[in-house]
């Protein structure tokens, strides 16, 4: 069931257009991510949705209510911001319940609904409390408590955990997804951290320039990217320039490799073949596997879990490629600068682009 619906809707500053012409749909319950670098648009399209800042055209339903153009206070959503926008005056018990108040509820009811809305995020004993005295992962779900005490239909997070650490920020991300698929909220997240994106969404609305690039589950974001840019910006990619020579054969270096059949790209233009790091594949090679490179490490860098490599080949100097290698794979190959190795890209996982 579709909860919200956003139709050609565009947003204009004078000759500057921040978003042109987006049409998306939200299902009931669904957990959206906006994803893409600063400017693309994103943050204008929730800012829209909430009506924060109106769209110059288009319209946008809520639960079949045509909201595109209602004032904040008469949509149904609740919002968190970057900056937690507590009251530094007042308690955390009153932070949560403000909206509460705004409504004019029961004083009982709204104690009674803070009580269990800072139990809900780990906060029980925090009520009394100010801002001022709470970490920012703790104001951060305060603020995350305070956007769910009107029970709204619809929760906005506009880049909710940017300005934490590393560590909380890991914690927070899993309790918010938890907290979501518990209460069946309808969320959309902005955010410009692939990771965050691939790790808490349903679907990843991919944008760029004011327009969505891509929409589609973090599974297919990540294998089965719709451009370049998409390819590119959500994980790493390694581009191999070359031209196409048949619907099924790009040439790089002077080197032929099979590829996946291609219907919209022409044969003799100019192409990127694409292959995710960890594609690359090193064990195992049967005599006769498709795009197999003999090729020199001519960089290793220690990533953690991984090491990360770069490859050159030795049939075709221009034909340069990193790859994830495990720790295991380096140590029972006995890996290092100036190995020779071989090393096949499979068909399955490469991807062509226009150049």
């Amino acid at each position: 069931m579709t909860y919200l619906e956003v139709r050609n809707l565009s947003k204009r500053y004078g000759d500057f257009t921040a978003l042109g012409d987006i049409t998306l749909d939200i299902a009931d319950g669904e957990f959206v991510c906006f994803l893409g670098p600063s400017g693309c648009g994103k943050t204008t399209l929730l800012r829209a949705i909430a009506g924060l800042d109106p769209q110059t055209s288009g319209t946008i339903r809520q639960k079949g209510r045509d909201v595109s153009a209602l004032p904040p206070a008469k949509r149904d959503f609740g919002i968190v911001f970057q900056s937690y926008a507590l009251f530094p005056n007042l308690t955390v018990a009153d932070n949560v319940g403000y909206g509460l108040v705004s409504r004019r509820e029961k004083k009982a009811a709204i104690a009674a609904r803070v009580v269990d809305l800072l139990a809900m995020v780990g906060l029980p004993d925090a009520g009394p409390k100010y801002p001022a005295q709470l970490s920012g992962g703790q104001q951060q779900r305060v603020a995350l408590a305070r956007a769910l005490a009107t029970s709204p239909g619809l929760l906005l997070l506009d880049e909710p955990l940017s300005a934490l650490d590393a560590r909380v920020r890991l914690r927070l991300r899993h309790e918010i997804k938890a907290l979501q698929r518990r209460l069946g909220v309808t969320t959309i997240m902005v955010t410009h951290d692939q990771e965050e994106a691939l790790t808490m969404a349903d679907r990843i609305v991919v944008m760029n320039h004011g327009a969505i690039e891509q929409v589609g589950a973090p599974q297919e974001i990540y294998r089965q990217p719709a451009s370049a840019f998409v390819a590119d910006f959500v994980g790493s990619m390694n581009f191999l320039p070359g031209t196409l020579m048949t619907p099924e054969k790009v040439q790089v270096g002077g080197l032929d490799l099979i590829c996946p059949r291609q219907e919209g790209l022409a044969v003799g233009h100019k192409v990127n073949l694409c292959i995710r790091p960890e594609d690359v594949r090193v064990r195992d090679l049967p005599p006769a596997i498709a795009n197999r490179l003999t090729v020199e490490v001519t960089e290793l860098d220690f990533v953690g879990a991984f090491c990360r490599a770069g490859l050159k080949s030795r049939a075709a100097a221009e034909l340069a490629l990193t790859a994830d290698f495990s720790s295991n794979l380096i140590r029972d190959l006995g890996v290092g600068l100036g190995t020779r190795l071989d090393v096949a890209l499979p068909p399955d996982r490469l991807r062509v682009f226009a150049a």
